[in-house]
């Protein structure tokens, strides 16, 4: 991806080396650190809980750490800015990403006749606290509604590739583009409608409708991807590192790594080739109206 020398964010809130509460807490992109390291159906049904009592947005929770796991580094041809380069670097990429996404979604919602209130992504090591509660580096990158927020410790994109064999930029920008289409969904009015649904619903049925609100924001990421290649900033072999990352956090691969078999109820963002699909939807459509995940069969 060409980022380097580009517009950043401003709307980023440093509060690495801050401290902060501990459990869980908002909605990530749970990623299951080692096979047999806990967690489980037991922690799905927690989270789901919490999430349909309290508004809170999980996003898949299969597995357990406690934020202290040390990866190593594989060497790739393009590997991301977390990875390779140096903090600042990483600062910069990050802001430069969610720039991108402030001008993409700032034109989309003029072309509606509606005004874009940009998110503020925040920084975190470790733990942090949030309007939706406190959560650890262990829940990954995750969108509170609450406060309109980002939340993401950088370390997560050492996993990313390491742990998840997702190497390179577009693949680290494709995660927070993710979250920031929940913002999207959040603006919208798609968080709220269906916060309701589930609050009514089985936990089955809400685990259906967390896959379908999933699936959407990986659309809108899509969707992203698209304008910013439209734009010219994607080089060769972006594409196929966002669709990589996008296969390896399927529910059905998760599960099957880190507990060896697969539970289809549990999904709470649908499968690898479900991701991947939505996410080429966005992509190659440019079309909005193409991510309406929460109609028909998906």
């Amino acid at each position: 991806m060409e980022w380097r020398g580009r517009r950043e964010s401003n709307n980023i809130e440093d509060r690495r080396g801050t401290g902060g509460g501990g459990g869980f807490g908002g909605g990530g992109m749970r990623i299951p650190i080692r096979a047999g390291g806990g967690g489980g159906i037991g922690l799905i049904i927690i989270l789901a809980v919490l999430w349909i009592g309290f508004g809170i947005n999980p996003l898949s929770v299969i597995g357990m750490d406690d934020g202290t796991t040390t990866t190593s580094t594989q060497t790739a041809s393009r590997q991301g800015p977390g990875v390779s380069g140096t903090s600042d670097e990483t600062d910069n990429f990050v802001a430069v990403v969610l720039g991108d996404t402030e001008d993409v979604w700032n034109a989309r919602f003029s072309q509606m006749g509606q005004t874009y209130r940009e998110p503020t992504l925040v920084l975190f090591d470790r733990q942090v606290a949030s309007a939706c509660g406190n959560a650890t580096s262990a829940s990954g990158p995750f969108y509170c509604p609450n406060d309109q927020k980002l939340y993401i410790d950088l370390a997560f994109f050492r996993q990313l590739q390491g742990q998840l064999n997702s190497p390179g930029d577009f693949a680290q920008a494709y995660v927070i583009a993710h979250e920031v289409g929940h913002h999207v969904q959040n603006l919208l009015g798609t968080l709220q409608r269906t916060t309701e649904l589930r609050q009514q619903s089985s936990e089955t049925d809400a685990n259906a409708i967390s896959v379908r609100v999933e699936l959407q924001a990986d659309c809108y990421a899509g969707i992203w991807a698209h304008d910013t290649q439209q734009a010219g900033f994607v080089q060769d072999g972006d594409v196929e590192e966002a669709l990589n990352a996008a296969s390896q956090i399927g529910d059905d691969t998760l599960q099957e790594r880190s507990q060896g078999t697969v539970v289809p109820d549990s999904f709470t963002h649908g499968t690898s080739a479900q991701r991947v699909e939505w996410f080429r939807r966005g992509l190659t459509s440019g079309d909005m109206k193409q991510c309406d995940t929460l109609q028909g069969r998906l």
